[in-house]
């Protein structure tokens, strides 16, 4: 017992020894984890505060633990980092080096270095640089990253930066080097292999920039170039003779600057080479061209000067230095530009003189241009030029002869002044030389011709002004020389193509010692008096045709009437069939001519018969009756006549023969079917109108319009389409009176018929034939010709008729209106821009050269969409019209037009 409680209380006592152990055990440890606590928030302040990005990653790849540096750097929150393997943050082409780098550390490598791009939050990548290491016991990988993005872009732009340096040193001609502080090549462009003969490998590392220098000046040079390169400067220009490759000599024009470290030391030099060898030897051969020249040169009566490819002046003879003042060793060296040409025009002689060396334009042979003499005074000097060139064709020099024409020029301006009052004539005035070079171009001229004075001074008149030179034109040049004056005609064109004929008179001018000096030249156009010359002519000639067809016919009938009456004799003594098929084939012939003859005196004498009062719409009605029934269904048939047409008085039978000639020829010109249309209207023809028009007189008319849409007629048809037994039809199908017949049946009604035509488009005839008039209707057509006249408005009247442009100039500026004219499209378009803000009408003719009525129309709607057009044409009516210029015009003006309707046209487009 006591035994027993003996041990129980060891027991207890060895228990209660344990306890105080186990204690002590417990708040050591709980010291040590304290201090490991302590210690481990310690280290991870210290993370914190790096820069670099510290992590533990376990094998699952899953990151265990990061500092801070990882959310600031890349965006994304802790969670977010370890919420997924580290791996799918690496950028997609950089996974598979990664991953096998990591596998380096599982196969039991120590540490591991590598690069990948990280993703951010913002979607963009990071370089960052590695750093990791396995812990085997503990199944972890300790890795630390470090931001080197800046650094990577740093990187690319310095090699692109390269890359562009060796793009260009491999593409320039000149040599582009870089060596050390001794000397030693480090780069070499792939010209040197041009210009010495070398390879970049054979020098780079292997030579130094003086083993190139020429033996007997190495020495010096070497010295020269260290100097420099002891003072750390840059240079320019340094001439060094070097040795080929080939063994040969060449000159090589030398720059280069400094390469300095970040302490400001002298690396090495950067510099280029060219080779201006086969320059020295230009300048060579052209001092030995120079001497040999030199003495022929100073007994001639121009100015000779050399420019050399350095602008300056090479050589100059006695007579230049004569012109500018100086002698020759003042002028010799000398930059010719900077020294001779006034600052006003000296860099743009110095850009064309460069162009000219460079090969980029041919020499100007003749050019004027003043130049600075020792006085300070200008001289102008009128140059003839050529090129110096060497044995391989390269230009080398400019060689200029020069004459001063100051004195000249001041004559020549003395005239101008003299003949500005000439500018207010009418007629085209111009001066000449005896080259035919124009020196001096009017007022007149420029407006007869459209050449400004600019643009045609000193250009040769007879290449502009004829297409191809006259045999008149080489008399006139002739006959102006040795008789001193020349009066006729010539054909002539304009700027715009458009043909002319001026009555020309030439006169030889003399200089003060009486020697030829030029040409004056005075022009008239005479166009549209040759014109209306030709409309006198054409009618004459077409009286005389009458009475000798009148004479023809009269004795036709005489034979055929005793013709016609043995025929009927014979019909009754002759009764058997096959003679009476002969009589009857002789009657109808002989009928037949007898009509033939009838037309023949319906043109010669004009209209006979029985005149009445006739309401002329009848007549078109009845035509258009005929006209469906008989011609093809292809051609569409169109009429149209005013409500209240005036009377005429006439002969039925005749004018229904004139309306079916027409209708009957503009049905032939339309093989293939189109639109026939016979119009009537009322018309007050005034002086204006009848200026227009020969056969006009001014009083009421009636026009009757004839259109079709067929071939048209071609100029040269156009004037003989009226002369009887001309056609252009097939034989036995016209007999050529037809056109003639209504020419003659109109005129004998006191009336005139007008033509329009173009090929392709079709023909329009106009019939004009006086009406009867009463006294009420004389009253109201007075008081309707009171068209209300204009407030200062201004008009452009585009046409192509100078005669047409006169006279409707004139109408408007009778009537309050201002006016400016163009004579085709093109010179239309340039006044409506110029003045576009005051042009308030435009009136422009459908059938122009050069730039036509529909292109003009177009181009004035692309400058100003709302301009008012009037459209004018005798070709087509107004609908026809407005179609084919393919937009809308404002109103239509049928040609020719009377004042009235002119005036009327425009007020009425102006108040809408």
């Amino acid at each position: 017992m006591v035994n027993r409680m003996k041990n129980e209380d060891q027991t207890k006592e060895q228990l209660i020894n344990l306890i105080a152990e186990l204690k002590k055990t417990n708040e050591a440890l709980r010291a040590e984890i304290i201090k490991h606590s302590r210690a481990e928030k310690e280290l991870e302040r210290f993370f914190n505060l790096s820069l670099d990005m510290f992590c533990i990653t376990g094998l699952d790849g899953y990151i265990k633990k990061l500092n801070i540096v990882w959310e600031r750097t890349l965006g994304f929150t802790g969670d977010e980092l370890k919420s997924k393997p580290f791996v799918e943050f690496v950028h997609p082409e950089d996974r598979k080096a990664t991953d096998a780098e990591l596998q380096k550390l599982r196969t039991g490598a120590d540490t591991i270095f590598f690069e990948n791009r990280y993703l951010c939050r913002d979607g963009s990548y990071k370089w960052l640089v590695w750093t990791a290491r396995s812990v085997v016991e503990e199944n972890l990988l300790y890795a630390v990253a470090r931001d080197v993005t800046e650094r990577k872009r740093a990187e690319e732009e310095l090699r692109k930066s390269e890359e562009r340096f060796r793009q260009i040193a491999e593409s320039a001609g000149e040599w582009i080097w870089e060596v050390d502080a001794d000397g030693l090549y480090t780069y070499s462009s792939p010209a040197i292999e041009k210009i010495l003969g070398y390879k970049p490998h054979e020098i780079v590392g292997k030579k130094h920039f003086y083993d190139f220098f020429a033996p007997d000046v190495r020495e010096e040079l070497k010295e020269a170039a260290f100097e420099n390169f002891a003072r750390k400067e840059s240079f320019r220009g340094f001439v060094n003779p070097s040795v080929h490759k080939n063994g040969n000599i060449v000159i090589l024009k030398t720059s280069g600057m400094p390469i300095l470290d970040e302490r400001g030391d002298l690396s090495g030099y950067r510099g280029a080479d060219t080779d201006i060898t086969e320059r020295r030897r230009a300048k060579e051969a052209l001092k030995n061209e120079r001497d040999k020249a030199k003495k022929y040169l100073d007994i001639a009566g121009v100015a000779l000067v050399v420019i050399d490819a350095d602008q300056k002046v090479s050589l100059v003879n006695k007579k230049g230095c004569d012109i500018l003042g100086y002698n020759e060793n003042e002028i010799v060296g000398k930059n010719w530009f900077d020294t001779f040409i006034p600052q006003r025009i000296r860099d743009n002689i110095k850009a064309v003189f460069n162009k000219l060396m460079a090969g980029d334009i041919e020499p100007v042979e003749f050019y004027e241009n003043p130049v600075l003499i020792r006085s300070g005074e200008e001289r102008l000097i009128a140059w003839h030029n050529s090129v110096l060139r060497d044995e391989t064709g390269r230009i080398i020099a400019v060689l200029g002869s020069g004459e001063d024409i100051t004195e000249r020029r001041q004559a020549e301006e003395q005239i101008r002044e003299q003949a500005s009052l000439l500018d207010k004539a009418r007629d085209a005035i111009g001066v000449r030389d005896l080259e035919h070079r124009i020196t001096y171009w009017n007022k007149g001229a420029e407006h007869m011709y459209g050449w400004t004075a600019d643009e045609i001074t000193g250009k040769k008149a007879d290449e502009l002004l004829y297409k191809e030179e006259p045999h008149i034109l080489i008399e006139a040049r002739k006959r102006v020389i040795e008789e001193g004056e020349w009066i006729g005609e010539l054909e002539q064109v304009t700027k715009n193509g458009k043909k002319i004929i001026v009555e020309s008179r030439w006169t030889l001018v003399h200089d003060s010692e009486g020697r030829p000096k030029s040409i004056l030249v005075v022009n008239t156009d005479i166009t549209e008096k040759k014109k209306i010359e030709a409309q006198f002519f054409r009618a004459q000639r077409m009286e005389s045709i009458g009475t000798l067809a009148s004479g023809i016919a009269h004795d036709l009938n005489n034979v055929l009437v005793p013709v016609m009456l043995t025929s009927q004799i014979l019909r009754e003594k002759f009764t058997d069939e096959q003679d009476q098929r002969l009589l009857n084939i002789i009657e109808t012939n002989t009928q037949r001519g007898a009509d033939l003859i009838k037309q023949v005196m319906s043109f010669a004498r004009g209209v006979e018969g029985e005149r009445m009062t006739l309401q002329v719409k009848h007549l078109i009605y009845e035509i258009k009756k005929i006209a469906k029934e008989t011609f093809p269904r292809s051609i569409e048939i169109r009429t149209e006549a005013v409500k209240d047409l005036w009377t005429i008085s006439g002969d039925a039978t005749h004018l229904h023969q004139v309306l079916m000639n027409l209708c009957v020829n503009a049905r032939d010109a339309m093989q293939d079917g189109g639109i026939l249309s016979m119009s009537a209207e009322n018309l007050f023809i005034d002086k204006n109108y009848a200026r227009m028009n020969i056969d006009a007189r001014v009083g009421n008319y009636i026009v009757i319009t004839v259109s079709d849409t067929g071939d048209g007629i071609s100029p040269g048809v156009m004037d003989r389409i009226f002369e009887p037994f001309f056609t252009t039809k097939e034989p036995d199908k016209g007999t050529g009176l037809g056109l003639s017949t209504v020419h003659a049946i109109v005129k004998g009604h006191g009336g005139f018929v007008n033509v329009y035509s173009e090929i392709g488009k079709g023909t329009t005839f106009k019939v004009y034939l006086p009406a009867i008039t009463t006294t009420e209707e004389l009253k109201e057509q007075v008081q309707r010709y009171e068209p209300p006249a204009g407030q200062g408005e201004l008009v452009l009247v585009v046409d192509d008729e100078a005669r047409i442009c006169e006279s409707t100039r004139r109408v408007l500026e009778t009537h309050g209106y201002k006016a400016i004219t163009a004579n085709d499209g093109a010179e239309a378009v340039a006044l409506y821009v110029q003045y576009r803000e005051v042009i308030e009408v435009v009136l422009v003719d459908m059938m122009m050269p050069i730039m036509d009525g529909q292109a003009c129309i177009r181009a004035l709607r692309k400058i100003n969409p709302g301009v008012r057009i009037i459209a004018v044409s005798g070709l087509t009516g107004n609908g026809g019209l407005i179609k084919a210029a393919g937009t809308t015009v404002h109103a239509f003006l049928s040609k020719p037009y009377t004042a009235e309707k002119l005036l009327r046209t425009i007020r009425e487009v102006l108040s809408e």
